[in-house]
């Protein structure tokens, strides 16, 4: 699983225009989740349901408040998984890695890898 960095809202824009799979981590820095939720995504990458999939990582304190309060969204992390530039399935909270296989599994099966 290739791993992205957002600097800026157009880099959040560039990367779900630009893979068909993609599942976006939405995190702060002083989140004890969003460090939960990292080991979580490690363990995930390295089984089947990550193949052909990118994460890009956008975090709260670099990318800026005004960009997670027009996606609405609530609370950090929050993971939200992209297929075909549209986003198909947003879980909020941590996951553990079976969870975060099985949202991916459910929703970009058909995509080849």
């Amino acid at each position: 699983m290739q791993t992205l960095h957002a600097s800026t809202p157009d880099d959040v824009r560039a990367a779900i225009a630009a893979h068909p799979r993609l599942l976006v981590d939405y995190y702060k820095d002083d989140c004890p989740a969003c460090r939960m939720l990292d080991l979580s995504l490690r363990q995930f990458a390295a089984g089947p349901a990550a193949a052909g999939l990118a994460l890009l990582k956008v975090k709260l304190e670099t990318v800026g408040e005004d960009v997670f309060r027009d996606l609405g969204l609530r609370q950090t992390p929050t993971l939200a998984l992209h297929v075909d530039g549209r986003e198909a399935v947003r879980l909020p909270g941590f996951r553990t890695p079976a969870q975060i296989a099985q949202a991916v599994e459910a929703h970009a099966c058909d995509i080849p890898a």
